[in-house]
């Protein structure tokens, strides 16, 4: 005879550290500069702005949070797929692109 086992309910994760519960990408990434001093905040401040103004439909979202980035996540835009990420690190600001230097044309 098989008996079968109920699963017990998940428990909800508590907030994540370094991010306001319910906060979107964009005020995470508002936060994240204002973090950021000096010239690193500045560049991506610089380069979101520049993004969002060549693809007004650009969706701006995190994802990947994890310790090493205190829970806040990566930054990504994205329209009909990841266009390009942002990270800064104490040297760098840095933007990948997930088709690399090829021109993308969305229509």
């Amino acid at each position: 005879m098989i008996t079968k086992c109920k699963a017990k309910p998940k428990a909800k994760s508590p907030p994540k550290a370094g991010a306001e519960a319910g906060a979107t990408a964009s005020q995470l990434s508002d936060q994240r500069i204002r973090d950021l001093t000096g010239w690193r905040g500045e560049t991506l401040a610089r380069m979101r702005a520049l993004i969002l103004e060549a693809d007004p439909e650009m969706i701006e979202e995190r994802k990947w949070r994890k310790p090493s980035n205190a829970m806040a996540g990566v930054p990504v835009w994205s329209h009909n797929g990841i266009v390009c990420t942002g990270e800064t690190y104490s040297k760098v600001v840095k933007l990948t692109f997930a088709r690399g230097a090829s021109p993308v044309v969305y229509s």
